[in-house]
């Protein structure tokens, strides 16, 4: 999209309307904390929670590495995109009219918005008519599937507005052109339909299967689940992703599920559609599904944003697909609960049943039964490293114990670790007291040297903050004591977007420096001096370490012994003072340098964790389409046409575009990665390069 010049109404809208809370919450779990909240910084490697995020002043601040500012900033930093990126899109997630101040940019921008809008209903008026033909002679088969095998009411089938997709190849489609007029193209942005090979027209993308509407918060339908009744594989088939449908982001169910959640303060997850439907028509309706992938951070962080609790309950196939998503999702929130961010459970129900085939042999009540008993995460992935050993054997106890010492390894020195500790060294030893003392401290040491292995690297970093705290007193210790410069200061921290210092004592200092500045010169002056269109001659007329001296021996005495070396720096430090822009070079860059690291880490961390399709399931896939797609419609005497011309080479272009396709996420992540690494090189250079280029005083 081209952006435009968006008018002051609509900023200032987005503004009023962009909860703080709500805004960071959908990307990090948050968690009350007296008037305010916290949760992990996702702008750097946090540990533990250091980001404070203030419902009041609707502002975030982070005590690590000094990130801070209001929703759009966040979500800026957050997705690398622009202002006007992230107002538009908070102005369409919170339905806010968007006014620009060019009329023909105006019109293109309404048209682009609206489109999302006709996408939903396409896909409405779809569900409708799937909702049809279940009722019609072609879907008895399948309504006889879900009230007979599945046992599910009418009230069921109606809250879920359950429907078939018939066997044709293009019911949907010429319903939706013949009656509602809406063209192919717009039936496939929604992913309704599948364009045929060679451009002659299109076909339904669901065909002879049950389809379940998916929806978002809002209760928009947004795409569809179809469970194939003759067999066929997929044996479910999603939709694909669209501009309203992202799997990662949605869950089945939540629609239906929050306020349920809210009630019972936790969330129970599982596999299938059929799954929340048969936990919702037994009564438990806290129930929801990923959407054919591993549970992601962000639908973790949507659940926990339904309960204060945070209380997570994962009731995955006990197959052995369903023990690895149940890992995966484990992974994607081991941190926040070995911090006690939140409480994850884990539920496999008995005879390797799920829970629908469950709720019909046992009934509601015996299930949250189990659910009142589920064990969690780790008592849970316990057993599951012991789960079929055979402890007399030399080789399965080393396995075991290798598998228990690198899972323990990942709690923190507390009473936990050694509560666990205690309990695996008991299992190991089967009983014998004498042993299971040996065993615990042996343990004990291996665990030990399991954390150094699994953290040494990060702990091989340079001191990051040491190196913080030095280049920030260099630059407030510039400013102080170099007047003329001051000016160019702050232009260049506004410019490098510096100007929030991360230490909290150098922040004091700045804003108390900021107070006295604009006393004197008006805010007005001194904001046009720090986007640089003024030259700031006359901050050099202020006796700031006096002036500052003075305010802080009244107002803040025991700040004031803590920025004495600031004020008033020894005489190596009055040296340095000599080159102001070499130090000033040296100084930003050590700061920017910092932040494109942690960047780095956190995109290489991001992309590393991606699953790659290759170029041969890429072919595969290709093939796989091509078998299901209808035989072209030819004259029975045709001869079969030779290949045309460059075919293998239309392949070969089909085969990269999908691979492109399928692994879009993962090459972002590279993509964004290596950019911030070649930024990381202009800096380093940059910082070698003579100062004087581009930075000069201004003439006194």
């Amino acid at each position: 999209m081209n952006l435009p010049r968006l008018h002051p109404r609509t900023i200032e809208a987005v503004k009023e309307r962009a909860d703080i809370v709500d805004v960071v919450g959908e990307h990090v779990v948050l968690k009350k904390k007296g008037r305010e909240f916290v949760g992990i910084c996702p702008f750097h490697d946090d540990k533990s929670p250091s980001m404070t995020v203030s419902p009041a002043k609707q502002f975030y601040y982070c005590f690590s590495c000094g990130a801070g500012g209001n929703a759009i900033k966040f979500l800026m930093e957050l997705q690398r995109t622009s202002f006007s990126e992230v107002v538009l899109d908070l102005a369409r997630k919170y339905q806010l009219p968007v006014e620009t101040l060019d009329g023909p940019q105006q019109e293109r921008l309404r048209q682009q918005l609206s489109r999302r809008d006709r996408l939903h209903r396409v896909l409405a008026l779809a569900a409708g008519w799937f909702q049809g033909q279940l009722r019609a002679p072609e879907g008895a088969a399948a309504l006889t599937y879900l009230r007979q095998s599945r046992g599910l009411s009418e009230t069921t089938l109606e809250a879920f507005q359950l429907g078939y997709a018939p066997a044709g190849w293009d019911g949907l489609l010429q319903h939706l052109q013949q009656v509602e007029g809406l063209g192919p193209d717009l039936l496939e942005a929604a992913g309704l339909v599948v364009a045929r090979k060679g451009g002659g027209g299109f076909y339904d993308r669901f065909r002879d299967r049950v389809m379940v509407p998916i929806r978002d918060r809002q209760g928009r339908v947004i795409g569809f689940g179809g469970r194939g009744l003759d067999g066929a594989e997929p044996k479910y088939l999603n939709s694909p992703e669209t501009e309203v449908f992202e799997k990662g982001k949605h869950l089945f169910g939540l629609d239906r599920a929050a306020d349920a959640i809210r009630r019972d303060d936790r969330a129970v997850v599982v596999e299938g559609y059929f799954d929340v439907i048969a936990l919702h028509a037994a009564g438990i309706t806290n129930a929801v599904a990923a959407l054919g992938t591993a549970l992601s951070s962000s639908q973790i962080t949507q659940l926990c944003r339904c309960c204060d609790s945070r209380r997570l309950i994962l009731n995955f196939d006990s197959d052995g697909a369903g023990i690895r998503a149940a890992q995966r999702a484990i992974g994607e929130v081991e941190q926040l609960a070995l911090q006690g961010q939140l409480e994850l459970r884990v539920l496999h129900l008995p005879a390797g049943k799920d829970p629908d085939e469950f709720l019909q042999q046992h009934g509601p009540g015996e299930y949250r039964s189990l659910l009142d008993q589920a064990p969690l995460w780790l008592d849970w992935q316990i057993e599951q490293v012991l789960e079929g050993k055979d402890l007399a054997r030399a080789d399965q106890f080393q396995q075991a114990v290798s598998g228990l010492v690198q899972l323990l390894g990942k709690l923190p020195q507390s009473a936990v670790r050694s509560h666990y500790l205690q309990q695996v060294a008991e299992r190991l030893s089967g009983g014998q007291a004498r042993l299971a003392i040996q065993l615990e401290e042996d343990l004990r040491q291996q665990v030990k040297g399991q954390r150094w292995h699994g953290r040494s690297a990060k702990w091989e970093q340079p001191g990051e903050v040491g190196h913080r705290e030095r280049a920030e007193a260099e630059i407030l210790r510039l400013y102080l004591h170099c007047p003329s410069w001051r000016g160019v200061i702050r232009a260049e921290l506004r410019r490098r977007e510096l100007d929030d210092f991360a230490l909290q004592h150098h922040r004091q200092l700045w804003a108390a420096i900021g107070e006295l500045e604009e006393d004197n010169l008006g805010a007005g002056r001194l904001e046009a001096i720090n986007r640089g269109t003024a030259p700031g001659l006359d901050l050099a007329d202020l006796d700031l370490p006096r002036l500052l001296g003075d305010r802080l021996l009244v107002e803040q005495s025991a700040l004031l012994g803590r920025l004495t070396p600031l004020l008033e720096p020894s005489e190596v430090q009055r040296l340095a003072l000599a080159h102001p822009p070499l130090q000033l070079r040296g100084a930003t860059a050590s700061l920017e340098r910092q932040r494109v690291l942690r960047r780095c880490r956190h995109l290489l961390d991001a992309w590393s964790s991606q699953r790659l399709q290759t170029l041969e399931q890429c072919i595969a896939r290709l093939l796989e389409e091509e078998r299901d797609a209808p035989p072209a419609t030819a004259a029975p005497s045709a001869p079969a046409a030779p290949p045309a011309p460059g075919a293998g080479l239309d392949m070969e272009t089909r085969i990269h575009d999908l691979f492109d396709a399928l692994n879009g996420d993962a090459l972002r992540f590279q993509e964004a990665y290596y950019a911030e690494r070649r930024y990381l090189n202009q800096l380093d250079d940059g910082r070698r390069a003579g100062y004087e280029e581009t930075l000069s005083v201004p003439a006194s």
